[in-house]
């Protein structure tokens, strides 16, 4: 019996990590998910390119052979999230729906759990 997901992502976020991946200029294994301690609220997504897998890290594979490595780490932090791209009149950029967070930051930066 397989495992749900632990993200899942949306038809838009899949396209511009294709899009990523494509104008890298060298192969890709996939993008890695991580979080690291940032702001004030305590913890912040980060976002990589994986030049390989190290063996520990979930891998999710997504369609036409793209991957998220999940940091082991990071693992507890984003079961459940939505992973999303959204473009309005003052930023564009990746966006993590997380059922986990109870709090963030004023400023959206960083969130806790």
């Amino acid at each position: 019996m397989a495992l749900p997901s632990p993200i899942s992502v949306t038809p838009v976020a899949l396209d511009h990590i294709k899009a990523l991946l494509d104008s890298r200029g060298k192969p890709s294994h996939g993008i890695r998910l991580g979080v690291r301690s940032k702001g004030c609220s305590g913890l912040s997504y980060t976002l990589e390119y994986a030049d390989g897998a190290d063996g520990f890290e979930e891998v999710v594979e997504l369609e036409d052979g793209v991957r998220i490595l999940i940091d082991p780490k990071a693992i507890m932090f984003v079961l459940g999230t939505e992973m999303d791209y959204e473009v309005n009149k003052m930023e564009e950029g990746f966006v993590f729906r997380n059922p986990n967070e109870k709090g963030r930051c004023g400023c959206g930066e960083s969130f806790h759990v």
